[in-house]
């Protein structure tokens, strides 16, 4: 088996304990040979950890290091777009972190450049392999609930924050840092092949930086189920993630625990339409006989859910590289979620003016 040199740019939080963490995980796939960071001791450690190169700038790593199978960019959210361009017109590969960018033509045109490079672009949407979303998908696509009217999903709590992940400048804000990833799995369930109907609302509440940290968004589109998306960091009781509607059950879950309960029309009681006064001021009324089904995550999930998901990420990037197999995530799909922000952003514009003369003491 080939090991895959990786360059890595970047060393905060995500560089270092998202895709270091992940790609040492697997060593028999991936080897850390080179890391870019502005900080010295970033660089200290990476020497330490990885017995790798280590650079100051992208420039530097990227002109001594031309062996490299895969940069790996987990820079600042408002550099993925230019480093990553750059790093394709140097002729890598590329995995950047989510928020791939604000607006969809930037992905039009990174994703034109790396046809013209020759080169595979893939964008770090890892919760497309959470187990608990594939068990969501796998109810509703098995018909058990009927039309699926409506899909809630919550990724809330309760938190305050301070960091640059916070300021509009930087692309902070919870809908690029948290959103990206339930709005993947929420475009599923309302079909990846066109961009829906907005509607969002967004807050800046108690973040201490201008970028919102509430967001509710819904999602419609003609003949598909409406979504209805929260990331709210103002929520103390966040008791479900998922919550969904359909003409003959529901389902209800967390990303460890799910249950799900439905009728089977050849089950059910007979009823006919009565117009007229029903008799003894009765209501409608029935016992459905209804089935009721759950599940837990596995054990390898539950124990550690990122880690779980990355690395099921990163093998199938790793199929992609060396065997030519399809990215699970696709940049048609990344485009539309992108689309969705950018549409998203532009309805909530005064936000930030509005509350801008607030002051944190």
């Amino acid at each position: 088996m080939k090991r895959l040199k990786v360059g890595l740019i970047g060393q905060g939080r995500s560089g270092k304990d998202i895709h270091a963490r992940t790609l040492s995980l697997l060593p028999e796939k991936y080897e850390i040979a080179a890391v870019a960071d502005l900080l010295e001791d970033r660089q200290l450690t990476a020497r330490q950890h990885f017995a790798c190169k280590t650079f100051k700038s992208l420039d530097q790593m990227l002109s001594h290091c031309p062996d490299l199978d895969l940069v790996v960019n987990a820079s600042p959210s408002h550099l993925h777009i230019p480093l990553t361009e750059k790093t394709l017109k140097a002729g890598y590969n590329v995995l950047c972190d989510k928020p791939f960018g604000r607006r969809w033509k930037d992905v039009d045109r990174l994703a034109a450049l790396a046809r013209e490079q020759h080169k595979t672009l893939a964008v770090f949407q890892q919760s497309r392999f959470a187990p608990y979303f594939q068990q969501v998908k796998a109810v509703v696509d098995s018909g058990v609930l009927g039309r699926i009217i409506m899909v809630k999903i919550s990724f809330n709590s309760y938190a305050r924050r301070w960091d640059w992940q916070t300021l509009r400048c930087f692309d902070g804000g919870n809908l690029l840092n948290t959103g990206p990833h339930p709005l993947d799995q929420a475009l599923h369930f309302i079909g990846r092949d066109a961009v829906p109907e907005v509607t969002a609302i967004m807050d800046r509440v108690n973040t201490f930086g201008d970028a919102e940290d509430h967001v509710k968004l819904i999602l419609r589109r003609e003949g598909h189920p409406t979504i209805d998306l929260e990331v709210s960091s103002c929520c103390a009781y966040n008791p479900y993630v998922y919550v969904v509607y359909g003409s003959r059950g529901s389902l209800a879950g967390t990303m460890n625990h799910i249950e799900w309960k439905y009728f089977r029309e050849s089950e059910a009681p007979h009823q006919t339409l009565i117009r007229e006064p029903m008799p003894n001021l009765a209501y409608c009324s029935e016992q459905l006989p209804f089935h009721e089904e759950k599940w837990d995550a596995p054990s390898e999930a539950a124990s550690n859910l990122f880690d779980y998901m990355a690395c099921a990420y990163y093998k199938n990037l790793y199929d992609n590289l060396t065997t030519g197999a399809p990215l699970e995530v696709t940049l048609a799909q990344v485009r539309q979620q992108i689309a969705v922000i950018q549409e998203a952003h532009r309805q909530n514009k005064s936000y930030t003016r509005k509350v801008a003369s607030r002051n944190h003491g």
